[in-house]
């Protein structure tokens, strides 16, 4: 969802990235490189990054992640939370999810011993990440023509997953089609999908694409 953080972005959204793991053991990366990397690729899309420090490769659905999710949702205030998509061959990304859901439960709780103060964010959404060979079936999704090159750039930013790796480099390649593919399903340049669990208000039709 690159196109979309760095669109919330420019459109002068307070938006924090929280990388749940330091995302290694990698075949070409450590903890430095890719530090630098989540840094760089923050920078271009013009938002402000944290990590949670959970282990990578064996997130848990645990009280304590719960809790330290929901400190940052409510020190950060945030309105509005993107997660991953639950249908997922990866163990980390399902538990993130539920960690995620849960927390935005917690965030709201008034005698929680936690930083900031309650909130109980109006929306969440999940992205697609999925390490499962699944086509999409989105509840929405968000026009980004303009932002194909910023999100390419922070993509192409982990150069240890992304140019390094030999498995990886026809990434780039295929999140290039899945724009101009969802893209022409809203009479769009680029377009990226996302889910909605709870059911979605309009004020009217005004702000429809398409």
């Amino acid at each position: 969802m690159g196109g979309t953080i760095a669109k919330l972005a420019r459109a002068g959204h307070n938006v924090l990235l929280l990388d749940m793991t330091n995302g290694e053991p990698t075949p070409f990366g450590d903890p430095e490189t890719r530090a630098r990397e989540a840094a760089a690729a923050a920078t271009i899309l013009g938002v402000n990054r944290r990590q949670l420090g959970l282990p990578n490769r064996t997130v848990e659905h645990t009280i304590a992640a719960r809790h330290a999710v929901a400190g940052v949702i409510r020190e950060h205030q945030a309105s509005i939370l993107f997660c991953p998509h639950p249908d997922d061959a990866h163990p980390d990304h399902r538990a993130v999810t539920r960690i995620v859901e849960d927390a935005r439960f917690d965030a709201k709780l008034t005698r929680m011993q936690l930083p900031g103060e309650p909130i109980y964010p109006k929306w969440l959404f999940h992205y697609y990440c999925s390490h499962l060979r699944a086509a999409p079936s989105p509840s929405f999704l968000i026009d980004v023509t303009g932002f194909e090159e910023t999100k390419r750039r922070a993509i192409l930013a982990y150069e240890s997953q992304f140019v390094r790796n030999p498995r990886n480099t026809g990434v780039v390649k295929w999140l290039d089609a899945a724009l101009t593919y969802f893209g022409s399903r809203i009479g769009t340049a680029a377009a990226e999908p996302f889910h909605a669990p709870e059911p979605l208000g309009l004020g009217g039709v005004d702000g429809l694409v398409m």
